[in-house]
């Protein structure tokens, strides 16, 4: 059965931003990757501010980790079709996992990246 309609623009946003809340809640509580980036999202934070020597700075060192974060959560969201689909191993739906991993790792490296070029300019 399909949801009715929003009746304007400011319940669509409310609806949404209750879809979204149901995302973050749904993953955390079934990806342990998720938990875990999430916690060093935690250590991030007061390092970031620590290490920056502006807020454009810190911004950038905190926002490189949430797309690690957006990236967990879209290889959590290719997983889950996948296996609504079916469990069984096929060569696609390892093409799509895979992809997934890789959309995550891709993100970690530019993480990295960032953090190393800060870290460089700070100290060295």
């Amino acid at each position: 059965m399909q949801k009715k309609p929003a009746a304007n623009e400011l319940q669509r946003l409310i609806n949404a931003t209750r879809n979204s809340l149901a995302g973050y809640r749904q993953v955390y509580r079934d990806e342990a990757a998720f938990r875990f980036q999430c916690v060093l999202l935690l250590c991030i934070v007061p390092l970031a501010a620590w290490l920056a020597r502006s807020l454009t700075e810190a911004a950038l060192l905190i926002a490189v980790w949430l797309l690690v974060l957006l990236a967990e959560l879209g290889n959590s969201a290719i997983e889950a079709a996948i296996d609504r689909v079916s469990e069984a191993r096929h060569p696609l739906s390892a093409k799509a996992k895979d992809a997934g991993s890789a959309m995550v790792m891709t993100a970690m490296i530019i993480a990295a990246l960032v953090w190393l070029a800060v870290l460089l300019d700070r100290f060295v």
